[in-house]
């Protein structure tokens, strides 16, 4: 006799955005987004500047309340959540900001451990174990754990501020232009860092960067965000084949095309 094997059931979106739209004043900003993002998936998001790559992050964050659409996280809808509900998700979030965004007056340890003490509020003492346990995972020396960021190089404070983002092994994280600033070495050290955490803890990861270098290495999937919608979304090997004039002009920094012959963006 012979026994059927089961199909596998299709895996469930970490993050679930439908119909999004967001406008401020007559300036639309977002068109309705489509988005699903995958548990220990690294998906990046690329566009040209004001075409809404950080108010789609916001508002997945709730710091921005869209006009329309639907926000799950593991099925959970998100918009409209009470104060106390938004603060008790923000736990399960990691976020390294645009420049690092360390405090200048914390020592490291105190940086990499500010939201286990003010988030959840873990004793000082234990916040500090974990984050002397997470410098390494960002390849820093736990020499460095009580010493000043600006007592460190850009790439250094850039390494604190992703150990920050992942001190409390979040379920998504946000990489807000993570190479900003950046030679192409330290940020060929970043971006393996970036892998290596999404990798380990097992978070859905968006990223903004118009960095093409970065997205090579630490994409899984790619979206193109253009007049407010994703107008295209595959992977990085799709995204090389792709005949989209769209994809073809920005990831090849083409002065002809779409973007600059047609399209204000």
């Amino acid at each position: 006799m012979t026994v059927s094997k089961k199909p596998k059931a299709a895996p469930i979106p970490k993050i679930q955005v439908r119909g999004l739209k967001k406008s401020f004043g007559k300036n639309c900003i977002l068109d309705g987004i489509d988005l699903d993002v995958y548990p220990g998936e690294s998906f990046v998001v690329i566009g040209g500047s004001g075409t809404g790559k950080s108010v789609l992050i916001k508002c997945i964050l709730g710091l921005i309340e869209p006009d329309e659409g639907s926000i799950l996280i593991d099925g959970t809808e998100i918009i409209g959540l009470s104060h106390t509900a938004r603060q008790k998700l923000l736990k399960r979030f990691g976020m390294l900001f645009q420049g690092g965004a360390l405090f200048d007056s914390m020592k490291v340890w105190e940086n990499v451990a500010f939201g286990l003490i003010q988030g959840e509020g873990m004793s000082k003492a234990k916040a500090k174990e974990i984050a002397l346990n997470k410098l390494p995972s960002v390849d820093l020396d736990a020499s460095t754990a009580d010493v000043y960021p600006a007592e460190l190089s850009g790439g250094m404070q850039k390494r604190v501020a992703l150990a920050r983002a992942i001190a409390t092994d979040p379920e998504v994280i946000f990489f807000d232009e993570p190479t900003t600033g950046l030679d192409p070495i330290v940020s060929g050290t970043i971006n393996s860092l970036i892998i290596k955490c999404v990798r380990e803890i097992g978070a859905a990861a968006i990223t903004i960067t118009h960095d093409i270098q970065s997205l090579r290495q630490i994409a899984d999937r790619v979206g193109l965000l253009c007049k407010g919608k994703l107008i295209w979304v595959g992977t990085v090997a799709e995204m090389d084949k792709t005949k989209d004039p769209h994809v073809k002009q920005f990831i090849n920094g083409l002065p002809h095309g779409p973007f600059t012959d047609n399209e204000k963006h």
